[in-house]
């Protein structure tokens, strides 16, 4: 048996709770790792309130669901026919789909592919490197769908957020002019993480952005959901990358019609098994050109309380659940 973080029955951050559950088997191509540390993440409220029910019904799980999206730990077991160079003992990194077979990453223990975990980056601690799979792989997939030339630039809001912050760096990293919202504390983190332009972060983004840009943006990451307040900094035939949500509205294909736009989804499990993109992102960080931030950790057994923290806002960087015995 392990410990996770379950729920039971669909609410606010006091249904998850602590619970027993059978430790996952390896299976033949897989490995098992000893989780140590957890992120917190909006998409962990959607299963925590029900929004993914229909996914989890019609899948393999029952409940207890176990929420979490990313991990960082020690490799316990490697399955014998596991296509893998990692080791028993080696510390990694893991991103997780919670409705697939494997469960979530609030858990002792958790069973992946190979291909979903990468070794921690040098130096980093496993509560720093938890937060860099998903989050991380959702902003290189936003920026891979836009597919800019170097020399363009580009407008990202939520500049502060865990998401939002690896976009703006990946986008340097890939040669591009970066315009970036932040309120008035978060302006020198958004200077720090190296956009070139820093916007007043709320309604009217869009309008400010043309401001500073007058011909317009060729593209903008919407990590806070500005929706059709962003459009007026894209120049005509502009694209906008909108990260997908199950409790928000489906309104962006409509954006897309009525401005004349290109709308990119960016569904992160596209990225599940990506791991030549993964292990791309541990290579930013150890060259200094990804920044880890952490911004709490609290013990799985205050699990509510972490989930009470991300609701209220304010948070930069990711929560962290540690799992350490």
């Amino acid at each position: 048996m392990m410990t996770a973080v379950g729920v039971r029955e669909y609410g606010g951050p006091d249904a998850l709770e602590l619970v027993e559950v059978p430790r996952p088997v390896t299976g033949p191509t897989q490995v098992r790792l000893r989780v140590h540390a957890a992120t917190v993440n909006p998409g962990d409220v959607l299963l925590r309130t029900g929004v993914l029910d229909a996914a989890l019904r019609d899948g393999p799980l029952r409940p207890p669901y176990v929420p979490g999206m990313e991990a960082a730990g020690v490799v316990d077991e490697i399955g014998p026919d596991a296509r893998t160079d990692l080791r028993v003992g080696d510390r990694v990194m893991a991103i997780v789909m919670p409705i697939d077979a494997t469960g979530g990453a609030y858990a002792q223990y958790l069973v992946v592919d190979p291909d979903q975990v990468t070794h921690v980056p040098n130096g980093a601690t496993l509560a720093e490197a938890a937060t860099l799979p998903m989050n991380g792989l959702t902003a290189r997939l936003a920026i891979d769908l836009l597919n800019l030339p170097a020399g363009e630039t580009i407008a990202v809001t939520g500049a502060a957020g865990a998401v939002g912050g690896y976009a703006v760096q990946l986008a340097k990293v890939d040669g591009l002019r970066v315009i970036a919202d932040a309120a008035p504390a978060d302006e020198n983190l958004v200077v720090a993480l190296g956009a070139d332009q820093i916007v007043p972060r709320g309604p009217g983004i869009g309008a400010r952005i043309r401001q500073w840009w007058p011909e317009g943006v060729a593209a903008a990451v919407d990590g806070a959901w500005q929706g059709a307040d962003v459009v007026p900094a894209l120049r005509d035939g502009g694209q906008i990358a909108v990260l997908l949500r199950g409790d928000r509205p489906d309104d962006h294909r409509d954006l897309g019609r009525s401005h004349g736009i290109d709308v990119r989804e960016v569904f992160v499990p596209q990225y599940t098994h990506a791991i030549d993109k993964l292990e791309q992102l541990k290579t930013l960080v150890e060259q200094d050109k990804l920044t880890l931030r952490v911004a709490a950790t609290y013990p799985a057994a205050k699990a509510a309380d972490a989930h009470r923290a991300m609701e209220a806002g304010g948070v930069r960087g990711r929560i962290v659940l540690t799992f350490d015995q």
